[in-house]
């Protein structure tokens, strides 16, 4: 293995020359299928579409979508052209949208219509009034200086917007030349994408991401798995995050095999895609598995065509990894473990680990990466199952925070080093456990407590589906064991069975405290708990109580 210079759009190409007739993009549920020959040619005509409309090189795009079929194509139009791609996450609101807007000097925003809770054609009227009366590209507004376009995903027409139909018109009548021109220019090691943390903690900040960091990262994900052009990954994770854009659609496209996209997270659609398209991968944060495996039609699908896929987004729970190996047939589950600013996969549990340190473990790092875990306070390695702060450097930690500079120093630290934030160990085989965030730490009276811990003991306890466990704040100790528990569907549990479970088992400091029975978790878009939010809830629950 080594590391590859190709830029997305010469992969693309690639394998529209190599293999032109091959599945490459599939939405089972609308039979709606392009090969790579042909999902090229569509690129090329939204490519020439964006540069009639101002978008060059180093322009910053927007895309607040689904998982809809033109995702992909803004990302590579753009990508070869120069552009910037600037994920939006789908659950933003009003003020959340202005902001990244804002921050991320945005020319170009494409939508669609929206979620369920929210429209976002409602929303860019609202932050831009005069879009109603405005040309097409020709928005002038003092609050959001750069912002020209607004593109709307689909056949409808909206006043002062573009449609994709429009675009695609607009890119027939623009010289091939012109885009091979604009080609030239492009360099691996320009930024192509741009992802706005979560803001799982403080404001989001947007992360600059280039070729090189992005395709090398996909590709040796995919090597890690075995990945070969014949294996057929379903992708239900969103491609705003990197569990989406990167490890699955960068895998896949560095891998010339066939992407199986669901364009919203269902679990029924997920079964069923996997069972009609023969998939042989599937992608998932946890509570995504744990919908699938406990869906009442479960054992109508065929799922047997599995044989690998990714379990990430947050700490990933053992007894629902041995879940999806005895009944989903995934026989070599594994685990990433990274964050955006590592473009993501810092360590990869791969087949190359038994199943015990996939289960139990986020295996060792990737290829031409460094990892270490340092002491948070001196910043000096630890020893061997010593905890400490995970750290890494190489070609996948990110160009820096958008017109951060500061930020970025605080994270990427003299010697090139990125900081996660997040707490860890390095065991005698070299494989990385992860043991909580360093903000998630529960301090009680002075004893580190890490949530990690319990909740993995919990997880035996019969009937509980999920749960995680915060810091609950304590006048007497500081902070409290809470823990949030999600039970399966007509269990009957109390407070007093969760503890009695506890009592000679985990030492007294670390038995909850509190049990809170909720029937979900708060999360962000891209389906990571939000453990802040839990924290800030549970003096309402307390309070109930009295």
């Amino acid at each position: 293995m080594e590391l590859q210079e190709r830029t997305l759009g010469q992969w693309l190409e690639y394998w529209a020359e190599t293999t032109p007739h091959k599945e490459y993009l599939v939405y089972s549920d609308r039979d709606l299928r392009f090969t790579w020959k042909t999902f090229n040619q569509r690129v090329d005509r939204m490519a020439k579409g964006m540069l009639a409309i101002g978008i060059k090189k180093g322009t910053h795009v927007g895309l607040w979508a689904t998982n809809v079929p033109d995702w992909l194509t803004f990302l590579f139009a753009g990508a070869k052209i120069g552009a910037v791609l600037v994920t939006v996450n789908t659950s933003y609101k009003q003020s959340e949208l202005e902001y990244l807007v804002k921050d991320a000097d945005l020319h170009t925003l494409c939508i669609t219509e929206g979620v369920f809770d929210g429209s976002y054609i409602d929303m860019v009227y609202a932050m831009l009034p005069e879009l109603k009366n405005t040309q097409r590209g020709f928005i002038k507004n003092e609050r959001f200086p750069e912002m020209k376009n607004i593109v709307f995903i689909g056949q409808e027409k909206y006043r002062g917007m573009y449609n994709t139909t429009e675009l695609l018109l607009l890119g027939e009548n623009i010289d091939d030349a012109r885009l091979d021109a604009a080609k030239e220019n492009i360099r691996c090691y320009d930024v192509v994408n741009m992802q706005y943390t979560s803001g799982t903690t403080g404001f989001p900040k947007g992360v600059m991401l280039t070729h090189h960091n992005i395709t090398n990262n996909g590709y040796f994900t995919g090597e890690g798995m075995g990945f070969t052009s014949s294996d057929k990954l379903c992708c239900c994770v969103p491609l705003f995050h990197c569990f989406g854009v990167v490890l699955a659609s960068m895998n896949v496209l560095t891998h010339g095999c066939t992407q199986v996209m669901v364009e919203r997270f269902d679990p029924l659609l997920v079964l069923a895609s996997v069972h009609k398209e023969r998939c042989t991968a599937l992608y998932g944060v946890p509570t995504m598995f744990i919908s699938e495996l406990n869906h009442p039609m479960f054992n109508m699908f065929d799922l047997t065509s599995l044989r690998t896929g990714i379990m990430a987004g947050s700490l990933c729970p053992e007894e629902v990894m041995r879940a999806v190996t005895d009944k989903m047939h995934i026989t070599h589950i594994t685990s990433v473990y990274g964050l955006t600013e590592s473009s993501p996969g810092m360590t990869h549990s791969t087949l190359a680990e038994s199943f015990e340190e996939r289960c139990t473990t986020v295996g060792k790092e990737y290829p031409f990466t460094e990892v270490a875990v340092l002491h948070p306070e001196t910043g000096e390695a630890c020893a061997v199952d010593e905890q400490g702060e995970l750290c890494c450097r190489g070609y996948l930690v990110m160009k820096g925070y958008y017109k951060k500079p500061e930020a970025t120093a605080e994270v990427i630290d003299v010697n090139g080093w990125l900081h996660s934030g997040d707490l860890g160990a390095k065991d005698a085989k070299g494989n990385y456990r992860i043991t909580g965030r360093i903000k998630d730490m529960i301090i009680r009276g002075g004893e580190n407590i890490y949530p990690r811990e319990i909740e993995d003991f919990l997880y035996k306890m019969k009937g509980i589906k999920d749960i995680q466990v915060v810091g609950v704040a304590s006048e007497k100790y500081g902070e409290e064991v809470g823990a949030f528990i999600i039970l399966h569907q007509g269990v009957s549990m109390t407070e007093e069975d969760v503890k009695d479970f506890c009592r000679g088992q985990i030492a007294r400091h670390k038995i909850p405290r509190y049990v809170f029975f909720v029937d979900g978790f708060p999360l962000t878009g891209s389906g990571k708990i939000q453990k802040f939010k839990l924290r800030e809830l549970s003096p309402e629950l307390l309070a109930q109580r009295k």
